[in-house]
């Protein structure tokens, strides 16, 4: 697993850690409505995962906003922000915030999604930043595990990874 600090502080992630190639894992998290929502239902697009501790952070809003602005320039990609915070939470964020291009999901029944692909910090409840592409094949075509949580991932990276998977 990936070398994670949080604040510093080194922290335990639990799950499997994802790779490049890898077929991407199924999860089951709930969208703002509290409807479950899997990899399938993305089925055919390229997916950019976006994963923050919580969206009410500075990092994590400035991360959600800087893909939801790249959003609008991707075809065929869909932007999914997961977090464990709560569908009610997202949903007031997103309102405030007047994204319409990045689909919020909780994981904050499950931890599905963090223990597939391997983000669920153990002693804070909270999944460590990290960026993953997926494409329409349900391939891993980027990976970015934030090695200090309260930093920023390289949105470049992640954005032209998503404009080349297919």
């Amino acid at each position: 697993m990936p070398s994670i600090t949080f604040k510093n502080q080194p922290v335990t992630l639990l799950g499997k850690e994802v790779k490049v190639g890898d077929q991407a894992p199924d999860f089951k998290v709930l969208a703002n409505d509290l409807s479950e929502v899997t990899l399938a239902d993305t089925k055919g697009f390229v997916r950019l995962i976006s994963v923050v501790p919580s969206i009410d952070t500075g990092v994590c809003d400035a991360q959600t906003r800087r893909f939801n602005e790249a959003a609008a320039q991707l075809d065929n990609v869909k932007v999914l922000t997961i977090s464990v915070d709560l569908p009610f939470a997202q949903k007031r964020w997103c309102a405030a915030a007047g994204l319409e291009n990045v689909q919020t999901l909780s994981d904050h029944r499950d931890l599905s999604f963090g223990e597939a692909y391997g983000v669920h910090i153990k002693e804070l409840r909270l999944l460590a930043r990290a960026v993953f592409v997926v494409d329409s094949n349900d391939k891993v075509t980027y990976v970015e595990y934030v090695s200090e949580a309260t930093n920023h991932p390289d949105y470049e990276a992640a954005i032209n990874a998503a404009k080349e998977a297919k």
